[in-house]
């Protein structure tokens, strides 16, 4: 009987790890289209991994104008997007990371994150890096609940 548990036990906890592993790409078909080699988001099991996101609108390689904080803001844009497109939104975001070019723009930044985001407060690391894609400034990647 207990070995029957224990098996029981283990073919459950194995079933819920392989559902839960379960990897699916999504918006390869939108990133594709630009010819870049990674997709707009990973679902495993109900999370959402969003590649980073820099300040360029959907569909063009050019940054918007006006710096760090209307990069930020586009940055957010996009990420909402996508989170909405595949059943998730701002509210559900756990983890963000910030890239920046310039340490020093962190408060400006900050100003469009926080417009973005409003009360919620998910988790976040901001990272100085020596250079960005197409010469941004800033550039964000987000895990979220489905």
């Amino acid at each position: 009987m207990i070995k029957s548990v224990f098996g029981l036990m283990a073919a459950l906890v194995f079933a819920g790890n392989a559902a839960a592993g379960s990897l699916e790409v999504l918006g390869a078909d939108a990133t594709g289209r630009l010819n870049l080699p990674f997709s707009e988001a990973v679902a495993v099991g109900d999370l959402l991994f969003v590649s980073g996101q820099i300040g360029s609108r959907p569909g063009e390689l050019r940054l918007v104008e006006g710096g760090v904080r209307a990069q930020t803001r586009q940055a957010m844009a996009n990420i909402i997007a996508i989170l909405e497109k595949y059943g998730s939104g701002a509210e559900k975001i756990a983890k963000c990371t910030v890239f920046l070019d310039d340490m020093s723009r962190w408060g400006e930044m900050n100003i469009a994150y926080i417009e973005a985001l409003g009360e919620h407060r998910p988790a976040r690391s901001a990272v100085g890096v020596s250079g960005l894609a197409l010469n941004g400034s800033v550039e964000i990647e987000c895990i979220a609940a489905r």
